[in-house]
C-alpha cells in the first residue's frame, strides 16, 4: 500500500491549513447538510489524543433561541473585555466583529471531559492538561475539514464561560473549550481580519525558531530553512 500523498493531495491538505480563516461575517443564511456535518464532526473525532482519551463532546446548536442566549452572554463579556483598552486601542478594538452566533446557521461547543477514563490516564501523570491539548487538537482538525468543504467558522472567545455552562446546561467536570460559529460565506479574506483591520501582523517565523535549546535563535539559519520549505 502507498501511503505517500500525490503531490495534488499533498497541495490540497497546505491550501487548507493557508486559507483557513476565523470567519466572523459573511455568513450565508444556508443551512449546513447534514452529511457535511457528519464529515467534519467525524474529522474532528479523529483528531489525536493523550492516551487516546478522546476527551471530546460536540454540542450542536442551531436553534435561535439558544444562540440568542450565548450572544447575550457575548455582549456581557464584550463589555467587559472592552473596558481594558483605552484610546485608539479601544476605539478599533470597539469596531472589531468578534462573533457571528446569530449570523451563521450553525454554532458548536467542544467541550473536554477531564474525568474521562478512557487512556486509563496514561501520559496525563506528567502533564494533567494534555487532555484540554488533545481537545484542541480536535477543534484544529474541526477547522481544517470546515474549509475544505467551503465552510467559514469563527471561534467565539468573548464569554462568560460559567453562564456559558448554564445556557448550555454542560456539567462542572467539564471544560468549554471552544465555541464555533459556522456556515457557508460569500467570501475567505486573503488575510485574517484582525490583521487586515491593523489589530496584530503575523510574527515572522525566523524569529520563532530555537536551535537544540530554547534562546538559541539564528535568524538567518531559520531564514534558510523557512526558504528551503518554499521551493
Amino acid at each position: 500500500m502507498n501511503h505517500d500523498f500525490s503531490g495534488a493531495e499533498r497541495r490540497a491538505v497546505y491550501r487548507a491549513i493557508y486559507e483557513r480563516r476565523d470567519i466572523r461575517s459573511h455568513f450565508l443564511p444556508d443551512p449546513v447538510p447534514d452529511p457535511v456535518l457528519g464529515r467534519i464532526l467525524d474529522a474532528a473525532h479523529h483528531a489525536p489524543s493523550v492516551g487516546f482519551m478522546q476527551p471530546w463532546d460536540f454540542i450542536v446548536i442551531r436553534d435561535v433561541a439558544v444562540r440568542r442566549a450565548v450572544h447575550d452572554c457575548f455582549l456581557q463579556a464584550n463589555r467587559r473585555a472592552a473596558e481594558k483598552y483605552r484610546g485608539e486601542q479601544r476605539a478599533l478594538y470597539d469596531s472589531l466583529k468578534l462573533e457571528g452566533i446569530l449570523e451563521a446557521p450553525l454554532n458548536l461547543c467542544i467541550t473536554c471531559d477531564r474525568e474521562r477514563a478512557r487512556g486509563s490516564g496514561l501520559g496525563r501523570q506528567s502533564d494533567p492538561a494534555a487532555d484540554i491539548y488533545s481537545t484542541a487538537c480536535a477543534v484544529q482538525n474541526l477547522w481544517l475539514a470546515a474549509r475544505a468543504e467551503s465552510l467559514g467558522m469563527g471561534w467565539v472567545s468573548i464569554l462568560d464561560m460559567d453562564r456559558l455552562r448554564e445556557i448550555l446546561g454542560i456539567p462542572q467536570a467539564l471544560i468549554p473549550v471552544a465555541y464555533l460559529c459556522a456556515g457557508y460565506v460569500t467570501e475567505f479574506p486573503a488575510r485574517p481580519e484582525l490583521e487586515t483591520a491593523g489589530w496584530e501582523q503575523r510574527e515572522q517565523l525566523a524569529k520563532l525558531i530555537h536551535f537544540e535549546k530554547w534562546g538559541a535563535r539564528d535568524e538567518r539559519r531559520g531564514s534558510a530553512l523557512i526558504e528551503a520549505g518554499q521551493r
